[in-house]
């Protein structure tokens, strides 16, 4: 995939004690995906925020401290903040594999070669990953990412299959 925009890992939810420590929710891996970045001078954020130390909190969130904040005051301010790196700092997928990120704006044809419209939203109900597309008419639909709904995708577009795609 040939472009490197910003893979939001976790968002800031809130103030962890007095030490400038907080609390995160996690996407993606989770814990796993933050580690990689452990210490790596300002690999947050376009070079704002560097992650010095992570912890699980067993609560399928996590415990984490940057070295720009340095109290409860400045750990209240990160509230919000979705915690982004370049997307070419994540490791390599296998075939078949994606980040959300990738599907996220891409534009959908059928296998008819009819413009469906954006991929503008990946879900997951517990049954594997749902993308929705809205058609040019502002009307959305949603089709599983499995491959005879979705047989193929790149970095410039997903083609689904057009019995998919009626309405």
């Amino acid at each position: 995939m040939g472009n490197d925009r910003p893979v939001t890992l976790a968002a800031v939810i809130g103030a962890h004690g007095i030490a400038g420590d907080v609390r995160l929710k996690l996407f993606g891996d989770g814990v796993a995906a933050l580690k990689r970045h452990l210490n790596h001078a300002g690999a947050f954020n376009a070079g704002k925020l560097t992650l010095t130390v992570l912890r699980d909190d067993g609560k399928g969130g996590a415990i984490a401290r940057f070295a720009e904040c340095p109290d409860r005051n400045a750990a209240e301010a990160l509230r919000g903040t979705a915690l982004a790196v370049p997307r070419s700092t994540l490791p390599p997928l296998a075939d078949g594999e994606y980040y959300h990120a990738d599907l996220l704006g891409l534009p959908a044809i059928s296998t008819d070669g009819d413009d469906l419209g954006i991929c503008v939203a990946i879900d997951n109900f517990g049954a594997g990953d749902v993308i929705e597309v809205r058609r040019p008419d502002g009307k959305s639909f949603m089709v599983p990412m499995r491959v005879e709904a979705v047989p193929e995708w790149d970095d410039q577009r997903m083609v689904i299959t057009t019995v998919w795609a009626q309405d």
